[in-house]
């Protein structure tokens, strides 16, 4: 687990970058519900760039296992396919952290609105 960044590739990156600021725009929902549409946009950016790394990681796995000598090929892809996939676990543990952050937004503004 200690590798799980380095593992995951290039892709990490902007999956990170998306989802802080997916996080701080839910967290910043809290008091303002007014960047609903924000947090829309970036879960759906953050959501979009761990698929694309994890289809880059695939991509370039399925390139070396093609190359591979036969008697590596099982296990090179597997280990590929298991670190592509760390792009995606990064962009759902961000997009649910914001959710439950929105969830907490959802909560507060649904008690300070207006009795009919």
């Amino acid at each position: 687990m200690g590798l799980f960044f380095t593992e995951g590739g290039v892709g990490m990156y902007p999956t990170l970058v998306f989802g802080f600021a997916l996080v701080a725009a839910a967290a910043l929902s809290i008091p303002h519900p007014h960047h609903r549409w924000l947090t829309f946009v970036l879960g759906a950016l953050t959501a979009t760039s761990g698929v694309l790394g994890t289809c880059l990681g695939l991509i370039n796995t399925m390139k070396y296992v093609a190359r591979a000598a036969p008697d590596v090929q099982l296990g090179a892809g597997a280990t590929g396919v298991a670190e592509s996939l760390n792009n995606l676990v990064l962009a759902a543990v961000l997009v649910i952290l914001a959710l439950l952050l929105s969830t907490m937004a959802a909560v507060k503004n649904a008690r300070l609105a207006p009795k009919a």
